[in-house]
């Protein structure tokens, strides 16, 4: 891959596929970057801010790799990665030697080193490109982007990297991307529990909330979840910026993967149960900050709009 050529805005034909509360913003900045876009989702109007930007609507993840030369996917869980990439009508089904996949999508370290061998024989590149920050990063172009793969061909999309993301990392071999989101959730699942509770302790305590995230948001205490998140659990807003099925999911490759390599990890096996347990109160496609309804409920609080605190 040492002679693979960049990419460039006009010259570059991408493929897109996954349209959900991430892709589409993600996709949004390669278009207002100046690349032209071909897209498939599973529900075409979820593509639909696209669609009016002129991005072409394709039937199939293997005609967008026919009309590709970069496709770029971001679903849902590692059973949609792997039939929009190895299934039947998939993306390598259509491609040609030459093609580059990304797959943008937190997924399975071992399933980034299977697609990574199977594009391999066809002649085409794969690189695991998961991101974090969430809805306001994906909006933004803040994301910061972990990657695995042959370093050439990461630096060859070094202009797409830039429209997506801020922090943008060549983490290793293929896999190595998807491990280090592991590491990523690994320490959000934490910072999560820790906002809930605190909040959770602050309410209680019969405190102003909006004034006490001025006093430790700023200090050793504070993070991106309690800075971002924190003012979302107060104005109870708990829509998606990331749902909590798919942190669930997350959790569990973290959890299987600790489980392989023989390491405990007694803190995100405890949020893990606590997030499920949010999942039973019928919550799973809420944002991962409505953690604060299954930690309320537990110590008889009722969190919701309407709800007494005291």
């Amino acid at each position: 891959m040492s002679d693979r050529k960049a990419v460039a805005p006009g010259k570059t034909r991408l493929g897109w596929i996954g349209t959900g509360v991430m892709g589409r913003s993600m996709a949004r900045h390669l278009m207002e970057a100046g690349f032209e876009l071909s897209v498939f989702s599973r529900t075409r109007e979820k593509a639909a801010e696209l669609l009016e930007m002129d991005a072409e609507w394709v039937d199939s993840p293997a005609e967008v790799a026919r009309r590709s030369e970069v496709i770029f996917t971001m679903v849902g869980f590692p059973s949609d990665v792997r039939e929009v990439i190895l299934g039947e009508d998939g993306v390598l089904s259509g491609a040609k030697a030459g093609l580059v996949i990304v797959d943008m999508t937190t997924s399975e370290p071992t399933l980034a080193k299977e697609i990574f061998e199977r594009a391999r024989e066809k002649e085409v590149a794969s690189l695991d490109a998961p991101v974090s920050g969430g809805d306001v990063g994906a909006q933004n172009g803040t994301l910061s982007i972990m990657i695995g793969g042959e370093k050439t061909v990461v630096e060859a999309l070094q202009p797409c990297w830039d429209a997506m993301g801020k922090t943008i990392v060549h983490q290793g071999e293929p896999g190595a991307g998807q491990h280090t989101k592991m590491v990523n959730q690994t320490l959000v699942a934490a910072g999560m529990v820790g906002v809930c509770e605190a909040l959770l302790y602050a309410s209680r305590a019969g405190l102003d909330l909006e004034t006490v995230l001025q006093s430790v948001s700023s200090g050793a205490a504070g993070s991106w979840a309690l800075s971002n998140l924190g003012p979302r659990i107060i104005a109870h807003n708990f829509e998606p910026g990331f749902y909590v099925e798919h942190f669930i999911k997350d959790m569990g490759i973290a959890l299987a993967e600790a489980e392989r390599m023989e390491i405990k990890l007694p803190g995100l096996q405890l949020a893990s149960e606590l997030y499920r347990k949010l999942q039973e109160m019928g919550h799973g496609r809420k944002g991962t900050q409505a953690l604060q309804l299954a930690l309320a409920e537990m110590s008889g609080v009722d969190w919701t709009e309407d709800g007494d605190r005291d």
